[in-house]
């Protein structure tokens, strides 16, 4: 089967800065044509393929998790801070659109929490290589909630 709108793709797949250090690596699954699960040009390039396609692709700073927002940065006071949470965790909160947005704990120091709900890759271009390992039919639930259900995804 080929990759087409409304298709499920599982992908093996490498991260490396533009300069080659290792950052991510996994496999993931994402509904094609336009849903949003995955770098628009990266769909572009896999559109049409099939099961054992493999592709490096060099995404700018906009085609990647795009510039760093220094209006998401935030300090926060500890007594404000959910117990439990350290850093490297992550909290849920309105951004500045009201919009909830999530939060990661970079730095706690003394009475101040350090939040950043930037992407932890925002602001760098990257290098994606990915090789596709499954490609079905996605189901009627799956195209209706915009994302992989069950072993490929995650469940409700």
């Amino acid at each position: 089967m080929l990759i087409a709108p409304d298709t499920a793709v599982t992908l093996r797949y490498q991260v490396t800065s533009a300069q080659g250090k290792p950052l991510d690596n996994g496999t993931l699954a994402y509904l094609h044509g336009g849903y949003e699960g995955i770098f628009p040009k990266v769909e572009a390039a896999l559109d049409g393929q099939a099961v054992g396609f493999s592709t490096t692709l060099d995404l700018s700073v906009a085609d990647a998790f795009g510039e760093r927002d220094e209006s998401l940065v935030r300090t926060i006071a500890k007594s404000e801070f959910p117990p439990g949470v350290k850093v490297g965790g992550q909290l849920q909160g309105p951004g500045a659109d009201g919009q909830p947005r999530v939060f990661n704990v970079v730095k706690i120091k003394g009475a101040e929490v350090h939040l950043d709900g930037n992407h932890p890759l925002a602001g760098q271009a990257l290098r994606f290589h990915c090789t596709v390992t499954e490609v079905w039919a996605a189901t009627a639930p799956e195209i209706a909630h915009r994302h992989v259900h069950g072993a490929h995804g995650h469940q409700h």
